[in-house]
């Protein structure tokens, strides 16, 4: 193996981050991740200098991302303003620039261990400490690709690691620190390759903890009373989502999988954008809408708030469309709108198109459809869902389908929601892509201790308790409904206090073992 990497250390590099994102959904083939890492580390850590590190880590990337975000080809075949082929070049395009990260987090841990580790680089004393220097960048450049340029938190590394029960870490140190915890299980490998054993088992130790607690930790039991949930999934394409004529019917399936009104309230949940209607605007729609509901019943669903500019044509002054939220709406039984979420962080080119002057003269568009932008909302808050016989008050997060991947980013933690609402339109990310976000859904779960409700067209539409399971899903391509109680929530956990503040203490941490260790010479 190790004449391999000698001589082919970029192919090698290349073919493992492909074969690293089948660890992800819908594959899960969490193994073959770890083993892929284990390689990755073996090419850093035997790079001659740093541009074959940067080099090294950047096909990694390249690879890793390729295949992970294939689901976004298939958003280029709902817009017709781009050829459809385009889409194709948008993932190649996309995930060169992703790689710089992981490359990042390459050259940093061979940079570091040249300025830290006093052992020379053919000692056996140097491995272990230059995994938690690789482990500790991994988790600063998964940050990083969070936030700059308004972030991609796509498939952070951790996720790879929900079937194994290690994350529940999450709740402690949250999702990018998980990513280290995977470089350490790679580690452990490493080490018993390497026949050094005793640190081999030393840093499995805490790995099987997590890993026991995350198996054996009860899950939390909704109990008898809970106040009663209907999510809809009305599995309405993206290809006829936006068809006037269309629009009576797809309403009609809406209402008839609500259901007919029960003595028991009931909190109805339709996916993001369901329905084309501006709601503040058109009291008739509101009137459809609390035609289906008990008294006591709430529906939430997804909608368009609009917003008009004064334009003067020739001396004649009309209004014209200026921008929109994409908005999270409450209709109450008597037609009112008791609450509204517009959503902060918004997808570029599908909500919005960066740099309009520039692009859009060149032939590039949004992939949804619509002139104006999308204007971002203020960020996390609680809505309150009035009391009613038979439920009490309660507090309503929100975060509109792409918002539930930024980790710390979710809930307003002064105002802490009984539970957390993602409608999402994940009819426009193939088959890939739906089942990537809803896993990423189960880590906010985790992380903040809270129940998540997810209401999709077309799956995956799901019902996750505070832990991270999934108690009841409807899959894609399929119409139905999930009537069930609400989970109830969880003590705030370690993470939901402080939030990446636990990331950055962790990382801290990797590297002051790092430094301690690499001080004792071979």
């Amino acid at each position: 193996m190790k004449d391999l990497i000698t001589r082919f250390p970029k192919s090698i590099a290349l073919v493992a981050g492909f074969l690293s994102a089948t660890g992800f959904e819908p594959l899960k083939l969490w193994p073959v991740s770890f083993a892929c890492i284990v390689l990755l580390t073996l090419l850093v850590d035997g790079a001659p200098d740093r541009r074959a590190a940067f080099s090294r880590g950047w096909l990694f990337g390249v690879g890793h991302f390729t295949l992970g975000l294939n689901w976004i080809a298939d958003a280029f075949s709902f817009q017709d303003a781009m050829p459809h082929w385009f889409g194709y070049g948008a993932v190649i395009l996309l995930s060169l620039y992703l790689a710089l990260y992981p490359g990042l987090a390459a050259l940093s841990a061979w940079w570091l261990r040249s300025a830290i580790l006093q052992a020379p680089r053919s000692a056996p004393k140097r491995l272990l400490p230059f995994i938690f220097l690789f482990a500790a960048c991994w988790v600063a450049s998964e940050w990083l690709r969070a936030v700059l340029f308004t972030g991609f938190a796509w498939n952070p590394l951790g996720v790879t690691l929900l079937p194994t029960g290690i994350a529940i870490a999450a709740t402690l140190i949250g999702t990018y620190a998980l990513g280290a915890l995977v470089v350490l299980a790679a580690g452990v490998i490493l080490l018993a390759l390497s026949r050094q054993f005793i640190p081999a088992a030393a840093l499995a130790a805490p790995l099987l903890a997590c890993a026991l607690w995350g198996i054996y930790a009860p899950a939390p039991s909704t109990p008898t009373g809970a106040p009663r949930i209907r999510v809809v999934q009305p599995n309405i394409g993206q290809d006829e989502k936006y068809s006037p004529e269309l629009e009576q019917a797809h309403f009609r399936t809406l209402a008839t999988l609500s259901g007919k009104p029960r003595p028991a309230p009931r909190l109805i949940f339709w996916p993001e954008a369901a329905i084309p209607a501006y709601l503040d605007m058109e009291p008739q729609w509101r009137a459809s809408i609390a035609a289906l509901l008990g008294p006591g019943d709430l529906l939430l669903t997804g909608g368009t708030k609009i917003y008009f500019k004064q334009v003067d044509r020739g001396g004649i002054v009309t209004n014209a469309l200026a921008g929109a939220n994409n908005s999270l709406w409450i209709v109450s039984p008597r037609a009112q709108i008791l609450g509204r979420y517009d959503k902060a962080h918004l997808v570029p080119f599908g909500e919005y198109l960066p740099l309009r002057a520039l692009l859009q003269p060149i032939g590039l568009s949004r992939l949804v459809p619509g002139d104006a932008d999308f204007w971002p909302g203020p960020g996390p808050q609680s809505l309150t869902l009035a009391a009613t016989p038979g439920r009490p008050e309660m507090k309503m997060g929100v975060q509109i389908c792409y918002e539930i991947i930024f980790s710390g980013h979710v809930i307003d933690a002064a105002n802490r929601p009984a539970f957390l609402f993602n409608p999402s339109n994940d009819a426009w990310f193939g088959s890939w892509g739906p089942v990537q976000h809803l896993a990423q859904a189960r880590l906010r779960a985790l992380e903040e201790g809270i129940p998540i409700i997810r209401s999709t067209p077309t799956g995956v539409s799901a019902v996750i308790d505070a832990r991270g399971h999934v108690q009841h899903a409807l899959g894609l391509q399929r119409a139905g409904f999930l009537d069930t109680g609400l989970p109830p929530t969880l003590e705030p956990t370690l993470f939901s206090r402080i939030g990446n503040w636990a990331a950055l203490a962790f990382t801290i941490l990797l590297l002051g073992l790092a430094i301690a260790m690499g001080r004792v010479r071979s």
